[in-house]
């Protein structure tokens, strides 16, 4: 476990209702809900709407007798999933270990990214969440945690906009006072039954023995107490991703100022991704490049080819102009980053210039298996070869 709270669970707030507001402003602070008219069913509702008593899944019709004032919406669907894809684009620019849990929510494994301070932690935490703000005009509420369970719940607690950290070590101490329908699994009629035992809060699993809470929770017992206590070991999982990604990211021994060192490095990274990405019959069109400063903050620009392509060449004139978009500090760095994204299956089949572009693939893949025999001890490029030191 992690010494720093570093798994993210975000939770956007009233998701498609929000995505309207974004769309039209003049929806904001209106009581308004996204659901079909007839024999239709409430699949969001405002927060000022849920005031007045309705909730999803409400029946519509059930919904406009108890809210007569209550604005509905049709469903947008191109929206929600294009606005999803940008809010958690965005939370790539923070971690490439992002799972996707479904349309509006997700967690972030920000261990990789070295923070030393949970101060660290929260400030790159509510750094995305302004940022998807800005950006998206979405509105998110974030918990931060040891593992997924307690970081679910704690981004749940404090809707909407919440930001609620649950120390390393402090699981169980947060989880107690919560109703015991708070745990994850234990649904209406689970929690009934739990009640109808005196289990009303989490801390109450705590006051009967084994024998007790086998009788009121049968087989699932053992995991209900594990639960209790803040206990999960899932990881953040990426690779069952859709829209799969490759990224690589160094973090410098010391922080670097040389602009030119920095793009090389940068180029031997895709030197690193391409192979990988032609390995898995893969072809590429976004290429994203972040940077990181000495004080943990960082900024990244991305652009995308009009193709997508498995071969090097087209991605090495991007580095420049991608790093000095996104080094817009004037301080050293610390880290950085490449990530290919935008994936489809290849390899391309171009109408023009097909022949030379065959003969391109076929040369690099030629050489990813020299160089994976040889450990890639074949240059074609000057980027390739290591920065020579300056003779003392």
């Amino acid at each position: 476990m992690s010494a720093l709270p570093t798994i993210l669970h975000l939770d956007a707030d009233a998701f498609f209702v929000s995505v309207e507001q974004a769309h039209d402003p003049s929806l904001r602070g209106k009581k308004c809900a996204v659901g079909g008219r007839e024999r239709g069913i409430i699949s969001s509702a405002s927060y000022e709407a849920r005031a007045c008593g309705v909730y999803t899944p409400m029946p519509t019709a059930r919904a406009l007798k108890v809210c007569p004032d209550l604005i509905l919406i049709s469903h947008g669907f191109g929206r929600y999933g294009e606005v999803s894809r940008q809010m958690f684009d965005l939370c790539e620019t923070l971690t490439p270990y992002v799972q996707r849990s479904s349309v509006d929510e997700g967690y972030l494994d920000l261990a990789p990214c070295g923070f030393k301070s949970t101060e660290d932690v929260e400030r790159a935490a509510r750094g995305l969440q302004r940022r998807i703000w800005d950006e998206l005009q979405i509105p998110v509420s974030i918990g931060l945690a040891s593992n997924k369970l307690v970081a679910q719940i704690a981004s749940k607690l404090r809707k909407p906009r919440g930001f609620v950290v649950v120390p390393v070590g402090g699981e169980s101490a947060f989880l107690a006072p919560l109703p015991i329908g708070k745990l994850p699994g234990v649904g209406t009629k689970t929690e009934e039954h739990l009640v109808a035992h005196g289990i009303t809060h989490v801390r109450d699993l705590f006051a009967r023995d084994e024998s007790e809470l086998a009788a009121i929770c049968g087989r699932q017992w053992r995991e209900l107490l594990a639960a209790a206590r803040g206990e999960d070991d899932r990881p953040v999982e990426t690779a069952d991703e859709d829209a799969k990604s490759y990224s690589q990211q160094e973090t410098f021994k010391a922080d670097i100022r040389d602009f030119a060192e920095v793009e090389r490095i940068a180029k031997r990274m895709i030197d690193e991704l391409l192979p990988k990405i032609r390995g898995d019959g893969k072809r590429v069109r976004t290429m994203t490049l972040k940077v990181r400063y000495p004080d943990f903050s960082q900024e990244s620009h991305g652009t995308s080819l009009e193709s997508a392509t498995d071969l090097e060449a087209p991605f090495y004139p991007l580095v420049p102009v991608l790093l000095r978009a996104a080094w817009r500090k004037c301080l050293p760095l610390r880290l950085v980053c490449v990530r290919f994204s935008s994936v489809e299956e290849g390899p391309a089949q171009l109408e023009m210039f097909a022949q030379d572009e065959e003969k391109r693939r076929r040369l690099a893949t030629v050489l990813d298996r020299l160089n994976l025999r040889g450990r890639a001890t074949i240059v074609q490029h000057g980027h390739q070869l290591a920065k020579r030191r300056a003779p003392h």
